[in-house]
């Protein structure tokens, strides 16, 4: 077992984002002393941790020295290698893409540009993001820095592992299945996936028959993951979805609704179960509304979600040079997104009937909030598996039947399009961390915030710099 930690005494310390930005801005620190120090900390801890899939280092030196006006002018980041930045090669995790400049870069990443953040490279996924671990072969694996043997998570296992270990306060992830939330669990940070249309759509989301897939950040802090989705909202507001504002503590007494055993005959683990039941007890003794419920989703939204998960595959493999890189090549793909494209032709005839259900599922989500506010469940079913457990190495079988067993809870928001958010809550008896997850309606991030403010205030959260 080895921890790998970034923290040092430097010009970054332990500040978070909101922080670093008004040191910036006072004069207190410069952009550039700023970079210097994420750089440094980026190049001790990567080669172990192996969560940089393309650094941008000169880059990011270069623009420290005239950083923009944003909100977080200055502040440094990483964008995950799922977003095109131009110049700047775009893998997927995959060795059938070409290493090769992109000629574009993606909406999301603009606006990201735009808040004034500089970005020191590109962060690790699995190949396509598709899978809960990041182990992709044209990397190797990433590592977890609270111990090296183990998952990162995925699909944002690179951009969570830089955050916990310190190298950036805030990093670029997005989620089509809980790969905002996974990662945040596996690696003790804060992980907030929005509701659908909050931030710009993630590039090809819209072929999709379902739009699962939707752009983040994770983040140390909750004030951090607030100040972004309050300057991303002031950047880019989304009228149809009611305004978040800046959100700074806690707010009005909730109905919490919690259940911790939703996995069609698999056990969550017990740890896991008692970080649910803890903070449930919290928010109770906090003056909050709490009950525990019977799961209110069946297994035929797993099965529909998964046929619908494996189109991205079959897409994929099937019409990659169109839609992907005209040079990419299919040949190389690992078994992992191979096995999906199999499910997905197996699966076809009943595409229709579960899209269907899939399309119809959200109303049912919302009347779920009726008579509650917020669902608290574990965000993963298990403590961080050990690297190889969901690897590339795996038989597809094999690989997802542990999938499903690793992540039963997260994939309900991305149907439904509604937020939630991954929380830390506690340690396993091993030294891994534990998350649990708090949703809510569409639209409804601040109740979110606001409740993870007080969990953290109540029940604060260990940095890894930390005994």
């Amino acid at each position: 077992m080895s921890r790998v930690s970034a923290f040092c005494d430097d010009v970054l310390g332990v500040s978070d984002a909101v922080a670093i930005r008004r040191r910036i801005r006072e004069g207190e620190i410069s952009a550039a002393e700023v970079v210097e120090a994420a750089v440094a900390r980026a190049q001790s801890v990567n080669p172990l941790l192996n969560a940089i899939a393309t650094p941008l280092f000169d880059w990011a030196h270069a623009e420290a020295m005239a950083p923009g006006t944003g909100a977080f002018a200055g502040v440094p980041s990483f964008v995950k290698d799922t977003d095109s930045m131009k110049g700047v090669p775009l893998l997927f995790g995959s060795r059938g893409m070409p290493n090769e400049p992109s000629t574009k870069t993606s909406e999301f990443v603009v606006q990201l540009h735009d808040l004034g953040f500089i970005m020191l490279g590109k962060t690790t996924t699995p190949e396509f993001g598709l899978t809960g671990t990041t182990e992709a072969l044209v990397y190797g694996p990433t590592r977890n820095p609270w111990n090296t043997e183990h998952s990162t998570g995925g699909s944002s296992g690179g951009a969570a592992a830089l955050v916990a270990a310190g190298v950036v306060p805030i990093a670029h992830a997005n989620d089509g299945g809980g790969s905002i939330r996974i990662p945040a669990s596996c690696c003790g940070i804060v992980g907030l996936k929005p509701s659908r249309g909050r931030l710009p759509d993630v590039e090809g989301a819209a072929l999709l028959p379902v739009k699962i897939i939707h752009q983040g950040v994770v983040t140390r802090t909750v004030r951090d993951t607030a100040a972004f989705y309050h300057a991303a909202e002031q950047h880019r507001p989304n009228r149809k979805l009611p305004k978040i504002g800046l959100v700074e503590g806690s707010g009005p007494r909730r109905r919490i609704r919690f259940f911790s055993q939703w996995n069609h005959g698999r056990e969550t683990d017990s740890e896991c179960v008692a970080s649910v039941e803890r903070i449930a007890k919290l928010f109770e003794a906090h003056g909050h509304s709490v009950e525990e419920v019977a799961p209110p989703f069946d297994e035929v939204l797993s099965d529909d979600f998964l046929v619908l998960w494996s189109t991205m595959a079959f897409g994929i493999l099937q019409f990659g040079r169109r839609l992907i890189h005209p040079k990419f090549d299919k040949r190389q793909v690992e078994e992992f997104t191979r096995g999906l494209a199999r499910m997905f032709r197996e699966h076809v005839f009943s595409m229709p009937a579960a899209v269907h259900r899939l399309r119809q599922f959200g109303r049912f989500y919302e009347s779920l909030f009726d008579d509650c506010d917020v669902l608290l469940t574990p965000t993963v079913a298990t403590p961080p598996p050990r690297l190889g457990h969901l690897g590339p190495e795996v038989p597809f079988d094999l690989a997802i039947e542990r999938l499903k067993a690793f992540v039963p809870f997260s994939a309900v928001q991305n149907v439904s399009g509604a937020p939630a958010i991954s929380l830390p809550a506690g340690m396993s008896k091993t030294g891994l961390p534990i998350g649990v997850q708090l949703a809510a309606a569409l639209g409804q991030e601040r109740t979110l915030l606001e409740l993870a403010f007080e969990l953290e205030e109540s029940a604060p959260w260990p940095l890894i710099c930390e005994d």
